[in-house]
């Protein structure tokens, strides 16, 4: 089916969204609505193309009153965000805005947790692992010591 319609299929969603990669990420989710919908395909009533120009069409006009479309359209992802705000590795230093004097707040096993995360590059789970603390406290404890 892919093969046969996609192109075709593609120039139609193309035309309701008007976004090139919107609209393959649509085909590709219209294709397999009508994959698992076939069933509800009645021969009698039309070609199979027809069908699924319809079943692609209602895809691509629904999308974009989805609350989760909306959502992503107005959050960038996380790589699109990193990459705008992001300052060049060479110059991001953590010493010259002050984390470090600001650790030193800290409690000494809450020291230990930041520094590994913020200086070493630790994930949550292997200061949990090194320290012999749960996972979960050592998460609660992370979002505790950024707000303060």
């Amino acid at each position: 089916m892919q093969a046969r319609y996609a192109k075709t299929l593609l120039a139609v969603i193309l035309r309701v969204v008007r976004d090139e990669a919107l609209a393959q990420d649509l085909l590709q989710e219209g294709l397999l609505k009508g994959w698992f919908s076939i069933a509800s395909y009645a021969a009698a009533r039309g070609r199979l193309f027809t069908w699924m120009v319809r079943v692609c069409c209602n895809h691509a006009v629904n999308t974009p009153r989805s609350p989760r479309h909306r959502f992503h359209r107005r959050n960038p992802s996380l790589e699109a965000a990193g990459a705008q705000w992001a300052p060049a590795a060479s110059t991001f230093n953590p010493d010259h805005i002050g984390v470090r004097e600001l650790t030193l707040q800290l409690k000494p096993w809450q020291r230990e947790v930041i520094d590994r995360f913020y200086f070493g590059g630790y994930t949550q789970a292997e200061p949990a692992e090194e320290l012999g603390i749960l996972l979960a406290t050592v998460k609660t404890q992370a979002q505790a010591n950024l707000r303060n």
